[in-house]
């Protein structure tokens, strides 16, 4: 019960993680770690559902007061994009698509239910704290699972054709939803990163999310744009989507430098240890999520060339994805160790 208790708000993070780089691995041509991490997901996604309904009916209180923390509420919307990114997984390893339509109902359920209770939360809460304490690039999550219900239903509508224009359309509307809720986000995140004091502590793994955000967006476009031919209102929209998608993928790209030499300052310079922590799992995700977005941009612009890219970077997401999850096997066998003593 104390697991469920405290169970971090955003730990769903870790079936986004593992089930994008599971994707990444399927699509470069390592079925067999895909369906591994598949296997992972699956037994991941239970634990963490198990626990999240216990601290909903026995610890409801706890709910309410992260709800209304500006730093731990936008976690709670990993749960939207946990159940999409599951889904989408079962798709593209397993071509599983019976459970993944119950994965995106539940998922699109969560993301109104979610998405505005945080934000009424976060309007009408009174002593609200200044910017600098306030913001990080968790608030991210929200285009994440936004642009996740927008993917696992583009690939929903290109299976179940019965309603498959009206699919796309919403999907559409969601990508765009997505868009907004990034550069709105990510103007006052780049304000608090240039203007505001930042210290080793407060620049955690959340910010890859600047990243992640975008990656995810880049993927859901290019999902859009190779079902243009299924619905002329995307076909009509094709040139603009590619535009809009080149230019969300390349600023994902700018990013990603920028984040590693925070990165190598936060640890190497300030000398902060580096200790499991389920935030790492936002870490991770824009990783894997990098891969699988460039390969479909690629596909999308018919641009081969992109695909050097994920060819690397998919090594990375798999050493990053094994060095957290190593991380949090040494802490549970700890946490275990010293509950026995």
């Amino acid at each position: 019960m104390r697991a469920a208790a405290d169970l971090f708000p955003g730990y769903f993070s870790m079936v986004m993680a593992t089930g994008i780089t599971s994707v990444a691995a399927n699509l470069m041509g390592y079925p067999g770690i895909g369906w591994g991490l598949l296997y992972v997901n699956i037994m991941a996604f239970a634990v963490l559902a198990v626990l999240f309904i216990t601290r909903i009916i026995f610890f409801f209180d706890r709910i309410e007061k992260d709800l209304i923390d500006h730093l731990r509420g936008p976690g709670f919307l990993t749960v939207v994009a946990g159940c999409c990114v599951l889904g989408s997984q079962l798709i593209l390893v397993a071509e599983s698509y019976a459970p993944a339509v119950y994965f995106w109902v539940i998922g699109f359920v969560l993301w109104i239910i979610i998405t505005y209770a945080f934000f009424t939360a976060m309007t009408i809460r009174e002593g609200k704290p200044p910017l600098e304490k306030g913001i990080s690039g968790t608030w991210l999550i929200a285009t994440v699972a936004t642009q996740s219900v927008s993917v696992l239903g583009t690939l929903l509508a290109a299976h179940y054709r019965t309603y498959s224009h009206e699919f796309l359309f919403f999907t559409l509307c969601m990508f765009f939803t997505g868009c907004m809720l990034y550069l709105i986000l990510i103007t006052l995140i780049f304000y608090r990163f240039t203007f505001l004091e930042i210290t080793r502590e407060n620049l955690g793994p959340p910010y890859w999310i600047n990243m992640g955000a975008v990656a995810i967006t880049t993927l859901a476009a290019s999902r859009l744009i190779l079902a243009g031919n299924e619905f002329h209102l995307i076909g009509e929209l094709v040139p603009f989507l590619k535009g809009f998608t080149l230019f969300f993928w390349a600023a994902g790209t700018w990013w990603v430098p920028l984040l590693v030499i925070l990165g190598l300052w936060r640890h190497l310079y300030k000398k902060l240890p580096i200790r499991y922590d389920p935030q790492y799992w936002s870490m991770v995700f824009p990783l894997g999520m990098y891969t699988v977005c460039t390969f479909q941009l690629s596909k999308a612009l018919d641009f081969p060339s992109l695909m050097l890219i994920p060819k690397i970077v998919v090594y990375v997401a798999l050493f990053a994805w094994t060095a957290v999850f190593i991380g949090l096997i040494y802490t549970l066998a700890n946490s275990f160790s010293s509950k026995r003593d």
